[in-house]
């Protein structure tokens, strides 16, 4: 077996040179004999700097493909996506006076494409668009740019205003592209590229996770229009000597007796309301306990295409409201704690116009009795909120404790807002440095967002090592550079297979990795993570059978063997379970 290689970051060290705007045109040098030369280890190639991308041959592989067919990259994070389309990119601008557009879903994304593209190419003239709609942020313009790095909202806004075109983009770049789907913006870009690109224009979709289901990934697929799908695993041949290792446990703790008693009334509330509306015909293809908070939401829909008049809708769209409060409430108190519980009460309660729906959820005796007991519990008891709270604190020192002479990275993802306080709270009191990460709604005066400039300090801060911890809700989980991270904290475990494919992959790039999924027994954290494992595997049997007849669909039309593709293999992440 060959030896493990460092999988080093793929970007030179330093400060990013600044936008390059000014109007001028740009070099288009012979180009080489293999598209990209490997000297030493480095990718050479006339629009990339000299000696600062590792010449990974999996990665060039798929970047010769890239150039040949739209194509769809599934690939881990931490396995260099974003050089891919980097190396497609410089040979793209190459070839012709043409521009090159790079979307991603989120502001800090962007810029970190930006940055990444300024450290690996030659200075070229650049662009970034940002900002809602209402109040974009422009860095350059279109017109004199040759790479645009944008969030999608903007630039579909810019086309329908009819700012510009995409005639002379010869690239398109969708990173996240399991985003593809439904109304996402990235859906009218897409299909506006096919109708305007130019001779030889290409399509690059990046992801780590493209969906559990074959109705997603076909959506996703035939919405960017790509013709090829190459997905790579961390232990297929010519990946797995470039990866390190990632261990997932599973910390199992119970619920306190007084949380269990709330769980009990909880449940037989919305039992009650769930017979209901059984009795009105809906919710009659599963047990009740079995029905999910996406059932509810779909069951609104399912109540307005009901044939009838309004009037008889009433009544079944008031036990879904009461139904879908007892389900977020149940949810709250199990995974995250009687306090996060509470403050889900109190945020009804506190509504300037709360509906019939809301002021029965609360007034239900066993909402109410539950109301009591929590608001005395926090008032009255020395126990934490969530027994994961306390489990938490042991695992930080652990890990702090088994540092040897470096700065050490905890990086905790958590669901909801109310928590990630809690979760600061409770590690500062232990006089540990730990920083938030949110995005940019504020909710109230106690929970602001962040700015986009305040983002970009807490990540540079923790790269650098400033502050052990970071706790972060899912706007962490998409994409952004957090290297060497030694630990991840799953607070609870979440039912999306994209999710948590995007949370595992913030470790295990250039070092041995640790994941740790925190579960409750007997509560939904364990129903969500069996339905998290069965996606995921789902997934990876649909894109291996998509991936395969897509080349062998190539195979037929070039007259070519299918054998040169890499096996495919399977996730052998060590999973040490400790009970449940």
């Amino acid at each position: 077996m060959p030896s493990q290689r460092r999988l080093d970051e793929f970007g030179a060290v330093g400060e990013a040179a600044p936008l390059q705007v000014a109007h001028r045109a740009r070099a288009r040098p012979d180009g080489l004999p293999g598209v990209w030369g490997v000297t030493e280890g480095l990718v050479e190639h006339p629009l990339l700097r000299p000696g600062v991308i590792r010449a990974l041959p999996f990665q060039i592989d798929l970047a010769r493909t890239g150039l040949e067919e739209d194509l769809l990259v599934v690939l881990p994070t931490g396995l260099g996506k974003t050089v891919i389309a980097a190396l497609i990119a410089a040979e793209v601008l190459r070839r012709q006076p043409a521009k090159v557009l790079v979307l991603a879903p989120t502001r800090p994304l962007v810029q970190q494409h930006a940055d990444s593209f300024r450290q690996w190419l030659v200075p070229l003239r650049t662009a970034r668009f940002t900002g809602s709609v209402r109040r974009p942020v422009r860095e350059g313009s279109w017109a004199d740019a040759d790479l645009v790095f944008a969030t999608p909202e903007i630039v579909q806004n810019d086309l329908l205003a009819g700012r510009y075109d995409l005639r002379d983009v010869a690239l398109v770049v969708f990173d996240e592209s399991h985003h593809a789907v439904g109304k996402y913006v990235y859906v009218p870009i897409a299909e506006r590229y096919r109708s305007e690109r130019p001779t030889g224009g290409h399509v690059l979709g990046l992801t780590a996770s493209p969906g559990g289901r074959d109705e997603h990934i076909e959506e996703v697929v035939a919405a960017l229009g790509v013709t090829r799908i190459e997905a790579r695993s961390r232990e297929d041949p010519g990946v797995a000597e470039y990866v390190q290792p990632v261990d997932v446990d599973y910390l199992w703790v119970d619920l306190a007796p007084v949380a269990a008693a709330i769980q009990t009334d909880l449940q037989a509330a919305a039992h009650g309301t769930g017979r209901r509306l059984q009795k009105m015909g809906y919710l009659r293809k599963k047990p009740i306990d079995s029905v999910s908070v996406k059932d509810l939401i779909a069951l609104r829909s399912e109540i307005f295409a009901r044939p009838g008049p309004m009037v008889r809708k009433f009544g079944p769209l008031f036990h879904q409201l009461v139904l879908l409060h007892l389900h977020h409430a149940q949810e709250r108190l199990e995974t995250q704690g009687i306090a996060p519980f509470l403050q889900y009460l109190e945020r009804v309660a506190a509504k300037d116009k709360p509906s019939r729906g809301d002021l029965a959820f609360l007034k239900l005796p066993e909402v109410a009795q539950a109301r009591k007991e929590a608001a005395e519990f926090l008032r009255s008891s020395k126990e934490s909120s969530h027994p994961k709270l306390d489990a938490l604190v042991g695992l930080v020192r652990e890990t702090l404790a088994a540092a040897r002479d470096r700065p050490v990275r905890i990086l905790v993802f958590a669901q909801y807002r109310d928590t990630i306080q809690s979760i600061q709270e409770i590690l500062e009191k232990n006089d540990w440095r730990v920083a938030r990460f949110v995005g940019q709604a504020t909710r109230d005066k106690e929970d602001p967002g962040m700015s986009q400039k305040d983002q970009a300090r807490v990540l540079q801060g923790f790269r650098a090592g400033q502050f052990p911890v970071m706790v972060a809700s899912s706007v962490a989980e998409e994409g952004l550079d957090i290297p060497d991270v030694d630990l991840v904290v799953f607070f609870e475990s979440v039912p999306s297979e994209i999710r948590a494919i995007q949370r595992r992959g913030r470790t295990g790039r250039s070092s041995l990795g640790r994941v740790v999924v925190m579960l409750t027994r007997a509560t939904r954290d364990v129903r969500y993570q069996a339905s998290e494992v069965r996606r995921e595997r789902a997934m990876r049997r649909i894109v291996r059978r998509l991936s395969s007849e897509a080349r062998a669909r190539r195979a037929a039309e070039t007259g070519t063997s299918t054998e040169s593709g890499p096996p495919r293999g399977s996730r052998k992440s060590r999973a040490k379970n400790s009970g449940g």
